[in-house]
């Protein structure tokens, strides 16, 4: 998109054709998860098992190439991604409903309902579906009524689920900003500005180095620099000096977690690096970020 490179377009198409054919077994729809078993604090995964992170975040690279190469099948994968988050358990609440992290279970994750509600809307700005539009608006209203006075969110609302962190927080403001910019819905908007004025004054150093929690730096970890690069770069069309700090952002993680050989680095403790090069958590992202950051440049 920024160069109009040939070779660049032909790798993508390759990318896109090879996510359709490795897409989650056992479901109809689109959708993927990990191609591997997976333990975190939040719970157990077992290999395979889609979930509405990923599937989002894919599906809005397939718009991204529906607008960018006008090719219908594109859209076509992004319908069939939205059909998958629309028969996800969802947790119906007075204020909004939660769409779930996982299909095998409810599972109320700010950052997942709200990557799941911005796929919803901006493919309903092409599709027209009604479903999706009213969906998307529950979910943000549950996540946004649950914001902290301060414009923070939790992870989530379980007891077990209370932190506050960086990249999740910029996962929230990118979905609700897409969700915002493809609806004109404006009943947000002060959620936005809060989150966003919070995102910048609590997560970043003096010299651009991330910190992972509201209260804590380390561990500095490569995601929430690459997030951060990229969610600042987002607004700033919006706050001029959204883009300083992304910049700043960008330089301080070139100088201290990028290698001599290109890749980037998993995280900076106190005492230590760990060094350990991986595809997704890092390396693609930080591309991603980086390649944004340059779009607004």
């Amino acid at each position: 998109k920024l160069t109009g490179d040939e070779v660049y377009k032909m790798k993508s198409q390759k990318c896109l054709e090879w996510l359709k054919k490795h897409k989650a077994p056992g479901y109809s729809n689109y959708s993927w998860g990990n191609y591997f078993d997976f333990s975190s604090r939040s719970g157990k995964l077992p290999k395979n098992e889609p979930i509405i992170v990923w599937t989002s975040l894919i599906g809005q690279v397939f718009l991204d190439a529906y607008e960018i190469f006008n090719e219908k099948k594109y859209l076509e994968v992004a319908s069939s991604i939205c059909d998958w988050i629309l028969d996800l358990p969802r947790e119906r609440t007075d204020s909004g409903t939660c769409i779930s992290y996982y299909a095998f279970m409810q599972s109320s994750i700010h950052n997942a309902n709200m990557l799941g509600a911005s796929m919803l809307a901006r493919a309903a700005k092409f599709t027209g579906d009604s479903k999706a539009l009213k969906v998307a608006r529950e979910a943000m209203e549950y996540s946004c009524s649950r914001q902290l006075d301060d414009g923070a969110w939790y992870y989530g609302e379980s007891p077990n689920r209370r932190w506050i962190d960086n990249f999740h927080t910029g996962y929230n403001l990118d979905s609700l900003k897409c969700y915002i910019d493809n609806t004109e819905d404006k009943d947000f908007a002060e959620n936005l500005r809060r989150g966003f004025e919070y995102f910048k004054k609590i997560f970043f150093e003096a010299n651009g180095r991330p910190k992972y929690y509201h209260n804590r730096v380390y561990p500095v970890d490569i995601q929430c620099a690459s997030q951060a690069i990229e969610t600042l770069a987002n607004f700033s069309k919006y706050d001029e000096s959204s883009l300083i700090l992304s910049i700043k952002v960008a330089k301080w993680t070139i100088n201290n977690m990028q290698d001599r050989e290109g890749y980037f680095y998993y995280r900076e403790y106190p005492w230590i690096k760990a060094k350990t090069p991986m595809l997704h958590w890092g390396q693609a992202t930080m591309y991603k970020g980086l390649a944004h950051l340059l779009s607004k440049l």
